[in-house]
């Protein structure tokens, strides 16, 4: 499969890549397959089941109202994020779901949408299956997706829905050696190897432009997080802390040398608590880390000197290109390994970027991805109640405060380090086969069970 930077930056609704843009997307899919078989018109019936992870913690995540609409042909990038509660309670309201905004079919919630959180599809922990049949009862198509986080989808075959297929790249790396291998090669930085990949798949305007629309998703994404006041949804009340801590950072208090990791901490909140009432974000390269990417490249643009437009490309480029590592190597889902494959990801996505950035070598980027992912091995996922809020938002801000770090750790050497990238991915990848599926986005372990709900 060739990997795309925009695969890393989907611009979709919170609260999760893997359980609300995933799961529309294969909805999505699946309509679009009745359509092509010819069988659409001929659906009496339709029914979405939600395996795993999925049917473990997908209420609290907003995997219902995500498959519900994406049967009928939103998509998650252009989907209207108020719209969807408000849409999927009245397809359950009035019984009657239109297939691919032009079939209506019957719909019962207790029959046609399951939530299985005891059972599990083969291939991964985040399975979906939909069937369809005629008025007479007669199985029109059945078909399994899993959704492997950051909106990815896979087939049972072990194929990638909706991928550009394998292309051949002028400057093709798995591993953060080769990687750095091309760098040296073409005595070029790593935005540079990224940016010659994407072009077999994209122009180098239409390339520019859609790290643009990511850039201002991200701004926007921010900038409401700092206007909304009030709670967050949920049983727990969780009150939103972005625009108090705006205001405090931006009153007239007594200067404080350690303002820029508040303000780190304030973007990223403002982020997670948008993606946490199923907001627009972009996916970096998960929803349940989608804090961290923004908030170190609102820290490049807002608190280091000389900043720039092609900085911020190429930071954005940068990143993705350790997303591109992480995710061959590894994996960036949760329920696959860990909040150490979402946070740790987006944490080494954040701290290579913003070390390119910054002037530092290709060298100097792979060590601060390297520091990024080994201080997460081992996080668990264990979102509280299910919802992406307690611990996630909080791990966001701490992620960010960590991608600085790393930055600021690698610049301050030459590169050279004992624990490679490449080792640590390795590490991370043992580390989330090794962890118990109780710890990994199931909610039946860790804070998740220990956290009353009142």
């Amino acid at each position: 499969m060739t990997l795309s930077v925009f695969d890393f930056f989907r611009i979709g609704i919170g609260p999760s890549s893997s359980h609300t843009v995933g799961p529309m997307r294969a909805a999505g899919l699946f309509v679009s397959a009745l359509a092509a078989d010819g069988t659409l018109d001929r659906v009496d019936r339709a029914r979405a089941e939600l395996f795993g992870s999925l049917g473990a913690t997908g209420r609290g995540h907003g995997s219902g109202p995500a498959v519900l609409l994406g049967l009928e042909g939103a998509d998650p990038e252009t989907v209207d994020p108020d719209r969807l509660p408000r849409r999927s309670a009245a397809i359950i309201d009035e019984g009657e779901l239109i297939l691919g905004n032009s079939h209506r079919v019957a719909f019962d919630a207790n029959r046609d949408l399951l939530f299985h959180g005891r059972k599990s599809l083969p291939e991964h922990p985040n399975g979906l299956r939909f069937t369809a049949w005629d008025d007479a009862g007669t199985t029109l198509t059945k078909r399994d997706y899993y959704s492997v986080g950051g909106g990815f989808l896979r087939r049972p075959d072990g194929g990638d829905e909706g991928s550009d297929g394998d292309r051949e790249l002028p400057c093709p790396f798995t591993t953060a050696q080769s990687l750095l291998d091309w760098c040296e090669q073409r005595s070029c930085r790593i935005s540079d190897v990224t940016l010659a990949n994407e072009q077999v798949l994209h122009t180098e305007a239409d390339i520019r432009a859609g790290l643009d629309r990511v850039r201002r998703v991200m701004e926007a994404c921010v900038a409401r997080g700092f206007e909304q006041e009030g709670e967050l949804p949920g049983p727990f009340k969780v009150r939103r802390r972005a625009p108090g801590l705006y205001r405090r950072l931006t009153g007239d208090g007594m200067p404080d040398p350690l303002e820029a990791m508040d303000w780190l901490a304030a973007y990223a909140i403002a982020v997670n608590e948008e993606n946490a009432c199923g907001g627009r974000v972009v996916t970096a390269p998960t929803n349940g880390a989608a804090g961290i990417v923004p908030a170190v490249m609102h820290y490049y643009l807002r608190h280091t000197p000389r900043p720039s437009d092609d900085g911020v490309a190429r930071y954005l480029l940068t990143a993705a290109a350790i997303g591109m590592i992480i995710k061959r190597g590894a994996s960036i889902s949760g329920a696959e390994a860990g909040c150490q494959g979402e946070v740790g990801s987006a944490c080494a996505m954040a701290a290579a970027g913003l070390t390119e950035v910054l002037g530092g070598t290709p060298a100097q980027v792979e060590n601060a991805a390297e520091i990024a992912v080994e201080h997460h091995l081992g996080m668990t996922c264990d979102p509280v109640g299910g919802l992406v809020q307690i611990p996630c938002i909080e791990r966001n801000a701490m992620g960010s405060v960590k991608a600085v770090n790393a930055c600021r750790l690698a610049l301050s050497g030459d590169g050279t380090h004992v624990v490679s990238l490449d080792k640590a991915v390795k590490t991370m990848r043992d580390t989330g086969r090794d962890m118990k599926s109780k710890y990994k986005e199931t909610s039946r372990g860790g804070l998740a069970v220990n956290i009353v709900e009142c």
